[in-house]
């Protein structure tokens, strides 16, 4: 749910209730290094390889543009499930020292973090996204899936964006055309704390579930199973012309529920941007 990176976290008086959620969910950052329930490295992260090399299932290549809260706890989670990662934020490999050391994923420039990689997930401000180097997905691998985290807060954060207030274009849609390269819509509604508190077995009664849209089926495909993998259930939210029903303002927006509630959530999503949303 937090935006990507550059969460705002001094909110105007009179600030709609999600951003005021989106302000606790900054605040709440975890001390992972302490936490009973966080994932580690060493051992922990030996054995998930091993088990997935036991059953045949292939570790990936994964970039992530963007270390803010989701960035981070998405790299916390998917370090800790044995996959390589490689991250990388607007301010250089140096200033991500100490998430390497914790996580085991290794920091690069924006430049090559999708270096090779089957999945790359961007979670930056959705203003951030124009500013991303020409070409930023071409060393991708063929097939490359791409998720978008990103959410439009114009007045808090965005500023007015044409082509989705304008042209009609959805979030993702609009993110997708910057890239150059379709995207799957997924963890945009997600308390960044949740990534790593939230986490179950599969069939666990309280196992959350998150929304995944976009155009690409072989791209979804892999993403749903990799949500699966770090211990949250998916509903097919549908293509990159339904993911409005994921936005902000929305009842699936934030959720903390499983199956069948996220999707009752999605089919009971009115067209209309609220007001809140709008630049």
């Amino acid at each position: 749910m937090t935006p990507a990176e550059g969460a705002p976290t001094g909110l105007p008086e009179g600030a709609p209730s999600a951003y005021a959620a989106d302000a606790r969910a900054v605040t709440r950052t975890p001390n992972v290094r302490n936490s009973a329930r966080a994932p580690g490295v060493g051992d922990a992260r030996q054995e998930h390889r091993e088990h997935h090399l036991r059953k045949g299932l292939s570790l990936m290549k994964i970039g992530i543009i963007g270390a803010g809260n989701i960035g981070g706890n998405l790299t916390r989670r998917l370090t800790a499930v044995g996959h390589d990662v490689f991250v990388a934020n607007s301010r250089g490999p140096q200033t991500l020292s100490a998430l390497a050391e914790e996580t085991g994923a290794t920091p690069v420039t924006v430049e090559r973090a999708a270096e090779g990689a089957d999945v790359v997930i961007v979670t930056i401000p959705l203003k951030a996204v124009p500013d991303l180097p020409d070409g930023v997905l071409d060393g991708a691998a063929e097939g490359v899936a791409v998720i978008d985290t990103g959410n439009y807060y114009p007045q808090q954060r965005d500023g007015r964006i044409a082509g989705i207030e304008d042209d009609g274009l959805t979030e993702s849609g609009w993110t997708a055309q910057q890239l150059g390269h379709t995207v799957i819509k997924a963890f945009n509604g997600t308390f960044a704390q949740d990534i790593l508190d939230r986490a179950r077995p599969a069939g666990a009664p309280d196992r959350m579930a998150l929304p995944v849209a976009g155009d690409d089926a072989a791209a979804k495909r892999r993403v749903r199973e990799l949500i699966e993998e770090i211990g949250f259930d998916t509903v097919d939210a549908g293509g990159l012309a339904d993911s409005w029903r994921q936005q902000p303002g929305t009842p699936v927006y934030g959720l903390q529920e499983g199956r069948d509630a996220v999707t009752k959530a999605l089919a009971e999503a009115p067209p209309e941007r609220p007001a809140d949303f709008r630049g």
